[in-house]
């Protein structure tokens, strides 16, 4: 309990934030970091799951791929990676990079594929290109479940890019592994509650953006299968 009082005192203490831990500054590169890890992943894996999903070419290479990227430990990825390239953000750049591009190419590929095949027929029965049925109508029933791997990847990167700070020295790990080297219990306790919260606030927005998506995602539903059945009224008359 003393430990805990003692992280939640080093949070609030305006030094902690002005010092020579400058939490402000290291939540900002925490971010800012995260976020470049989080657009390269989505940049990368996005638009390959999103044609693996739309043509259903390459599903085996995906399901490999993100089981054996998973099954890195992204530490031992970092100290390779830190070896072969050496100091700076270059190799947990990387290492966070392998980490979130497989939740990302899941989200997309599964998003689209889950699309249900009767309204994608329906879209194509009326006239629809293969371009229009992938921008009209997988992509806006695929968005929550895409969002949701970005949602999946930006926790795991946010909870890990502590570990930058072990070659870059940078982001909430700095004042975590410096307190870990004097033994300081509490500033570590108070970086990693930090990290905790920047995590739920991601998380909260996510959600948001996600249950926005869900909502958005309702008439594309029925839209092309309404459209259809009044074109084969029509035809019938």
């Amino acid at each position: 309990m003393n430990l805990f009082l003692e992280a939640i005192q080093w949070i609030l203490d305006p030094a902690s934030w002005t010092g020579e831990h400058q939490l402000g500054a290291r939540v900002l590169e925490h971010l800012a970091f995260s976020a470049a890890v989080l657009l390269a992943a989505a940049l990368l894996g996005i638009p390959a799951g999103i044609a693996i999903g739309h043509s259903g070419r390459g599903r085996g290479l995906v399901i490999a791929l993100t089981s054996g990227a998973r099954a890195l430990p992204t530490l031992g990825l970092l100290t390779i990676l830190g070896l072969g390239l050496g100091i700076g953000l270059e190799a947990p750049f990387l290492a966070l990079l392998v980490l979130a591009l497989p939740p990302v190419l899941a989200g997309a590929y599964a998003g689209v594929e889950s699309v249900d095949r009767a309204t994608v027929g329906a879209a194509r029965a009326i006239g629809f290109t293969e371009w229009q049925v992938l921008a009209c109508v997988e992509l806006p029933l695929a968005a929550p479940v895409i969002i949701g791997g970005l949602r999946s990847a930006a926790l795991q990167v946010i909870s890990t890019a502590t570990l930058a700070a072990y070659i870059a020295d940078t982001g909430l790990g700095r004042p975590l592994f410096r307190a870990l080297k004097t033994q300081e219990y509490g500033v570590m306790l108070g970086a990693s509650i930090l990290v905790a919260l920047l995590a739920l606030v991601v998380e909260l927005c996510f959600h948001a953006i996600q249950s926005a998506a869900a909502r958005r995602a309702e008439p594309h539903r029925t839209t092309p299968r309404r459209a259809h059945a009044r074109a084969r009224e029509r035809t019938h008359r």
